[in-house]
């Protein structure tokens, strides 16, 4: 699939309250992205290579410098422009005097009108009104590839602007429903509430720009500390028959392989093999168990945290005997320590077994009394969230993260900024929220507290290493999301229903095969919608909320 560049334009204006931003609801009719909210932007266009003529502040060279590629610079930031004057209506640019466009343009709904129909070039409008467009007033904020599996795949450039005094901006009507002027903390809040939905991208964007108190402090930020460019190449990894092949940017191994790898050597491999010990960094080696299944992917990740005087084990995995002999034989036997993240059978049992034969101590929280616990995981020491533990590799921080599971923590090692994850997240897959241990409402609200850490790495419970932290979290959120706002869509136009008929129409996208565990989800939601008082259950029958509206 082809993977066009494009750009994309917040514009911020001061209130007495602080900053607001613009944004735009995509219709719902949208291939990529509908009816979420976005900033202004979209793909550069050839037109916009033809206004060098009207450009000031930047010519192509210094565009391209800025943005860490060879040329074309420039164009992104005319695509900014001319796509926040399509789809908003409003249009960063200067008079003849050069002072900022403050009002409307002569004709300018005319210009506008042909400008979306390729009838007239941002070029035209320059010429005609005798105007220049100022890209050294656009800042440059991030860099975005959209990742592989989605309709439609951007890479995109961020700017941030002030938006011109006088100029209010509208949506188009046709690609753009409705427009807002929202504080960014408003927004991240419509966003938790399930209110409005945005992308990752987006997300990260706002959660930048709710640090500022007005445009001025952001712009000179932003201009200051250009980001760095997001992985596009290709990287060389070693495959079993000692050849090298070429990993794409979004393909499972990949950020795993340029951590591992950083040179390029090709000497890191691309594939999980059970009993096989990975070092992910100084003191920390992953130990994937035998039990690879659908719910298991590979196996159940264990890892070794120390060196030669005393480790710590993170999730022993499932009571598998090989298994178990080989966490004794790379550690030695000398483990001080356990840590469970939750006590689901595929994490938790082979603790049992090694605190026997090592005596290690064993923390983290007893499981709740249900069918699918381990019963046997009796921790020396619960631990309540937010408690520091010393290891061999460094100090870890334990964080209570329910939703997946009633006692689930995840632990965060401070120095490397490395989150073994569990299953709160897990790489390749989203998981499985089975009520009535599983909380919907939990696991979001966990989500959400984790974006406030400082994450670089994440090392789930099964899969590959994963970079990006908080853009993974703002997809997983806003997956839930999306699929929370299915469920509400399928009560309105299907009225009062049951759990079984509803999981076909929210489920409609995955296999039938799997709507038995895809139900228990769907209760998940159901279930948060309830306790956020926008459903009510009546005899075996889901409806909405009287304050939603039929």
């Amino acid at each position: 699939m082809e993977i066009r560049p494009a750009a994309t334009l917040a514009l911020t204006r001061d209130t007495s309250q602080g900053i607001e931003v613009l944004l735009l609801q995509r219709t719902w009719d949208a291939v990529f992205l509908p009816g979420f909210y976005v900033f202004p932007g979209g793909a550069v266009d050839p037109g916009d290579r033809k206004c060098d003529p009207w450009l000031e502040g930047h010519d192509d060279e210094s565009a391209s410098r800025m943005l860490h590629i060879g040329s074309g610079g420039a164009s992104y930031l005319v695509a900014a422009i001319r796509e926040c004057f399509e789809e908003a209506g409003i249009l960063l640019a200067l008079d003849r005097n050069g002072r900022p466009v403050s009002g409307s343009l002569r004709n300018g709904q005319r210009a506008r009108e042909l400008l979306n129909c390729g009838d007239m070039t941002l070029a035209d409008i320059c010429r005609e009104h005798q105007l220049m467009l100022p890209l050294d007033r656009l800042a440059y904020m991030s860099h975005w590839i959209t990742p592989p599996g989605a309709p439609r795949r951007f890479d995109t450039r961020f700017f941030v602007a002030a938006a011109p005094p006088g100029q209010q901006g509208a949506h188009d009507g046709v690609e753009t429903i409705d427009h807002i002027w929202l504080s960014p903390q408003q927004a991240l809040a419509d966003h938790r509430a399930g209110r409005r939905l945005f992308g990752s991208p987006t997300l990260r964007t706002l959660r930048i720009l709710a640090e500022f108190s007005s445009t001025d402090a952001l712009l000179t930020h932003t201009h200051a500390q250009p980001p760095e460019p997001f992985p596009s190449e290709p990287w060389p990894a070693l495959t079993s028959n000692g050849k090298t092949r070429l990993l794409e940017p979004g393909a499972p191994a990949y950020d795993e392989i340029r951590k591992l790898d950083p040179n390029r050597m090709g000497k890191a491999m691309p594939t999980i093999t059970p009993g096989e010990p990975v070092l992910l960094a100084p003191g920390v080696r992953r130990l994937t168990a035998p039990n690879a299944g659908m719910m298991t992917g590979s196996g159940t990740n264990t890892y070794l945290l120390g060196e030669k005087d005393g480790f710590t084990v993170i999730d022993p995995g499932p009571r598998n005997e090989a298994h178990i002999q080989r966490i004794l034989e790379l550690t030695g036997g000398l483990i001080d320590q356990i840590l469970v993240t939750h006590t689901h059978q595929d994490h938790s049992p082979a603790a049992h077994a090694l605190r026997e034969q090592t005596g290690a101590r064993l923390l983290g929280i007893a499981p709740p009394h249900e069918p699918a616990q381990d019963q046997s995981f009796q921790p020396d020491r619960e631990l309540a969230g937010d408690e520091r533990i010393e290891t061999g590799a460094g100090t870890l921080r334990a964080l209570h993260t329910p939703g997946h599971a009633s006692n689930h923590l995840c632990y965060l090692l401070e120095k490397e900024q490395m989150l073994f994850s569990g299953d709160h997240i897990m790489q390749g897959s989203t998981v499985v929220i089975n009520p009535p241990d599983g909380d919907m409402k939990a696991y979001l609200e966990s989500l959400d507290r984790l974006l406030h850490e400082d994450i670089r790495h994440i090392a789930p419970g099964h899969g590959f290493l994963m970079d990006h932290a908080h853009a993974v979290i703002d997809y997983l959120s806003t997956h839930r999301l999306v699929r929370e706002h299915k469920v509400v869509e399928a009560l309105r136009t299907q009225g009062a229903a049951r759990l079984a008929d509803l999981t076909a129409h929210v489920y409609d996208d995955v296999p039938a095969g799997i709507h038995g565990v895809a139900s228990r989800s769907l209760l998940a939601h159901l279930i948060k919608l309830e306790q956020d008082g926008r459903a009510t259950l009546d005899d075996d029958h889901w409806q909405l909320a009287d304050t939603e509206g039929a």
